[in-house]
């Protein structure tokens, strides 16, 4: 008995060891020995015990040498790119964007093609043939990909693989129609909301970066928000913290009238992109078939059109007093369809309006830099993390000691 428990410390800690110097060396990008000992504070024996197993495992790869002091060069060591590869899909109302990255994050084939339809077989078979084509260019197959990332609308049931509150996505509420995407991408893969990998791609890549209290606000065909609290995403006791699309706000507006606009939410039925077009058509804007259409004639003069993008800022200002006084944010990255092309129309009446709100500073308030990639780049974040530890467990697998 007291062997097998010795033996169990000793794998345990050699786990250990192994996965703080695989930290240490993409956190550095390439380390040499000596480097590593002294940020991982593992002693010279114990970091070239580890580096030689991360090694043999296909994790690391040497690539130099490095000259020290009287002539002396150490070697270098980096991470393998292709020790493993992350999937990113965005699954959109209109468009469904793909990219496939390595271990290191460099991304080796993108894709975005016209939705071919919100049911499951037909977008299944997208997913599928899109997934092919990226892997092909990059010279791998499907089955190479560790870990594949998926950004829906909604929120994913894992007890009966649906998703609820998708309404873009008919067909997906049915028990078990999440659990198709293992057709495409295996055992291993993850399905988030979008708006929520929205805001992880803001805190990985945009404005969030540096910022530990901000949210993510997603103003398009949907509304939703992506909340980072103390530099980490909260999902709330259910995964729906942020479903913002819900709240009270537009009530005794014409559209709430409207056939199945309740199941939508009440905020989202007024200030969605659909919700903008509605209300610039009942001011007299004549043909304003998308809510692109309703912007450019308010850049230009357009009277109906102004008004109504003055009542979208009125609803605007109402939901982010609310979230500032329940959530006390440092920024609001404004993001979606809306959001990103109306920074010029929408963040200066918005500050203005809630200095009127707002007890204390309101937050400030920024368009995103990412545009339309803010949920690829979201989901790639989060699966490049959740691959490293994959390939970790993987070659984690018990060896002789």
């Amino acid at each position: 008995m007291q062997s097998t428990a010795t033996a169990s410390t000793t794998t345990v800690l050699r786990v250990i060891n192994e996965r703080a110097v695989f930290a240490a060396v993409f956190r550095l990008g390439t380390a040499s020995r000596p480097e590593l000992a002294q940020v991982t504070g593992l002693s010279k024996p114990t970091v070239a015990l580890a580096l030689s197993n991360l090694e043999g495992a296909g994790l690391l790869r040497q690539v130099g040498l490095r000259s020290g002091p009287a002539g002396r060069s150490a070697l270098l060591y980096e991470v393998r790119p292709e020790a493993g590869y992350v999937l990113a899909v965005d699954i959109g109302r209109e468009y469904v964007r793909m990219s496939l990255a390595d271990l290191v994050g460099d991304v080796l084939a993108r894709a975005e093609d016209p939705s071919r339809g919100p049911g499951t077989d037909d977008l299944v078979a997208q997913l599928t043939r899109l997934a092919d084509e990226l892997t092909a260019t990059a010279g791998i197959t499907r089955g190479d990909v560790t870990l594949a990332v998926f950004g829906t609308p909604g929120i994913h049931d894992k007890a009966n693989g649906s998703l609820h509150l998708a309404p873009n996505l008919p067909g997906w509420e049915q028990p078990n129609s999440v659990d198709r995407l293992a057709d495409l991408a295996g055992p291993a893969y993850l399905v988030e909301n979008d708006v929520d990998l929205a805001a992880v791609g803001e805190a990985t890549y945009g404005l969030g970066r540096d910022v530990r209290h901000f949210v993510y606000l997603s103003i398009g065909t949907g509304m939703g928000m992506g909340i980072v609290i103390d530099g980490k995403l909260y999902r709330g006791f259910r995964g729906a913290a942020g479903e913002i699309g819900y709240l009270p706000i537009g009530e005794g507006d014409p559209l709430l009238r409207q056939p199945g606009v309740h199941g939508r939410g009440m905020f989202e039925s007024v200030a969605s992109a659909a919700g903008l077009v509605a209300t610039a058509e009942r001011f007299g804007l004549t043909t304003p078939a998308t809510a692109k259409d309703v912007l450019d004639a308010a850049r230009a003069g357009h009277e109906a059109a102004l008004r109504a993008v003055d009542l979208e800022v009125d609803h605007l200002s109402r939901a982010v007093a609310g979230i500032a006084a329940v959530l006390d944010p440092e920024l609001v990255v404004l993001g979606g369809g809306v959001g990103s092309h109306a920074g010029d129309l929408l963040t200066g009446p918005l500050l203005d309006r809630l200095g009127h709100l707002v007890a204390l500073d309101p937050p400030r308030i920024e368009v995103s830099t990412l545009g339309g990639d803010a949920v690829l780049l979201g989901a790639l974040a989060s699966g490049l993390s959740a691959a490293r530890d994959l390939v970790l467990d993987r070659s984690a697998a018990p060896r002789p000691s």
